[in-house]
């Protein structure tokens, strides 16, 4: 318990949100406003207990009553957080407050939307290459573990620097994402997600899958490479219709430089038949990692640094720090010290000795809650990296066995083509055969049999034994490789069901340990309050006294005062940072 006391609720403009400065789970007091979704409104925040900045989402309040949204919030944690993946933001914390507001926390991100990057013009290409390779691996792995985006936009795509590198992908707002579908989410043919980018086959209102998410990937691709939306109307059904019908257009018609392989794979995304795009994020990857390799070293990532603009905003300044507990006792000793010199014959005001005998009985006891909870945060800390290692490990278990499968059925296709080419080729073999076989017999039954007759009846027959052969082996090579898929699938599923089933677990162990912080947290803000309440009363008391004056110029020290702000209770300042 290393924060200060909620303070009392401050003044508020009109139309300032009056969710800012809550305590939301006895855990996170939001700070700021940061933006709106279709679902959820998320804040910046700070856990009281061990002073995380994170981002928390919380439910539109007048979506709160809408049952399948609610379910789908919840869906978006789980789902992102069983991914578990380097470019997919990651997911702290789930639940729902006492009065029944079902938050989300997440890590706190600095960074530029992609849609802004976007509207200064198209990117360089090795920009977005590198940029939609992110993407792809993100969502490759994601689609292994049986998850779908669903609403892949530019605006949820968030460009940030990490470790030195620039461009650092993250995927926000899996708020659509389904591990399997539910029908008791949505009605029946429901359309959901953004027309600019959505799949041909979800603007029918059909599931979406994971070649939709790669249909998403073409618009943005289309969109990086040329600056502008590959379909654009002004209504949304007739958008939806283009979406289904309308051939995707030629990025080099739009930009005339436009690089010939990058334009292949942005149609390849675009195409209307599911089947004819990628097999996978597997696939998709290893055309985009050659296309890297071919490209010249891209500057902008390097010593030039980004294009003009592109720099990431500055970080949001820290806010004030609050009282620690370990100070309560000390500034519960100056009020004391106040106190004697202002009455020194022992007439003390009533209220003051109240106030300071709650000064140190809540401080005595804060100092002994706040090791039992610094102990089970402690706890439950080490538990989330317990999982989050082990769910990275299961992870990366299935994406290689994810690429070998996603070969072998390529493989396989082709063997299957070919195959089918061999059986065609054979029965027309068998045909010429046949007749030649005819002749030969009839030229025998006649008399009139020639060498040269048997020899072509001979070479026919030869010719159908080498078809036939050709065909059993690209057969042979059919199966064998889809034999080696379905071994390889059976390894993701039971991987997959490993990963469900201790995330299960997890989570029923995190939650009883969220439960039991959350509970000695409310006791922790109790007590804090108390305290604010208290040195309320002595202030106001003590402030105007000349005797004290050296002593209250030591209890508003810079630091202290950069955590109370002049002239406040010790927690009061907090209103102003909210």
């Amino acid at each position: 318990m290393t924060q200060a006391a909620p303070p009392k609720p401050p003044t508020r403009s009109k139309g300032e949100d009056a969710a800012l400065g809550k305590v939301i789970a006895g855990r996170y007091r939001l700070e700021a406003r940061v933006g709106e979704g279709g679902m959820g409104i998320v804040y910046r925040a700070r856990h009281v207990l061990i002073d995380r900045e994170v981002a928390v989402k919380l439910i539109r309040p007048d979506l709160r009553g809408e049952t399948h949204l609610r379910a789908w919030m919840l869906r978006e944690a789980r789902a992102a957080n069983r991914v578990d993946h380097a470019h997919i933001i990651d997911i702290h914390d789930i639940g729902e407050t006492d009065d029944g507001e079902l938050y989300l926390v997440m890590e706190y991100l600095n960074g530029i939307p992609l849609s802004s990057e976007i509207a200064r013009g198209p990117l360089p290409i090795q920009r977005a290459v590198d940029i939609l390779e992110q993407m792809g691996a993100a969502l490759a792995r994601a689609h292994d573990l049986g998850v779908v985006h669903r609403d892949l936009k530019s605006d949820n795509i968030l460009l940030t620097s990490r470790g030195g590198r620039k461009d650092f992908v993250k995927i926000l707002d899996f708020g659509l994402a389904a591990l399997a579908h539910d029908p008791r989410l949505a009605p029946k043919g429901a359309v959901f997600g953004t027309p600019e980018y959505m799949s041909p086959e979800q603007a029918r209102g059909e599931q979406a899958q994971p070649q939709s998410d790669l249909y998403a990937l073409g618009v943005l691709l289309f969109e990086m490479l040329t600056g502008q939306l590959p379909f654009r109307a002004a209504d949304r059904e007739t958008l939806l219709e283009m979406q289904r019908t309308a051939p995707a257009p030629r990025p080099s018609a739009v930009r005339k430089d436009c690089h010939p392989v990058a334009e292949r794979i942005t149609l390849r995304l675009l195409e209307k038949d599911p089947r004819k795009r990628y097999r996978d994020g597997h696939h998709l990857l290893e055309e985009l990692k050659a296309l890297q390799r071919s490209l010249p070293s891209q500057s902008w990532d390097k010593e030039e640094g980004p294009p003009a603009g592109a720099a990431l905003p500055p970080p949001p300044p820290p806010l004030p720090k609050a009282l620690g507990v370990s100070e309560w006792a000390a500034r519960a000793g100056l009020f004391a010290r106040m106190a004697t010199r202002a009455y020194p014959s022992g007439n003390t005001p009533p209220e003051l000795t109240q106030a300071l005998a709650s000064l140190w009985e809540v401080a005595a006891k804060a100092n002994g809650l706040e090791g039992e909870i610094a102990s089970h945060t402690r706890k439950l800390e080490a538990l989330e990296r317990r999982g989050r290692a082990l769910r990275a490990e299961i992870g990366r278990k299935v994406e290689e066995l994810a690429q070998e499968e996603s070969r072998a059925m390529r493989d396989a296709a082709a063997y299957a083509e070919e195959e089918e080419t061999a059986r065609s080729e054979l029965l027309r073999a068998q045909q010429v055969a046949q007749e030649k076989l005819a002749l030969a017999d009839q030229a025998e039954r006649s008399g009139g049999g020639t060498r040269a007759i048997y020899e072509t009846a001979g070479a026919a027959s030869a010719m159908v034994e080498a078809k036939r052969q050709w065909m059993q082996t690209r057969e042979a090579r059919r199966t064998g490789r889809e034999a080696t898929a379905r071994d390889l699938r059976r390894q993701i599923e039971e991987l997959r069901g490993q990963l469900a089933r201790y995330a299960e677990a997890l989570e029923d162990d995190l939650g009883q340990g969220r439960e039991r912080v959350a509970m000695r947290a409310k006791e922790g803000l109790r007590y804090e309050r108390t305290f604010h309440e208290a040195s309320a009363v002595l202030l106001a008391h003590l402030k105007t006294k000349p005797e004290c004056r050296d002593l209250m110029a030591e209890l508003q020290t810079p630091s202290t005062e950069a955590r109370a702000g002049a002239g406040n209770t010790p927690t009061a300042a907090r209103a102003a940072a909210t």
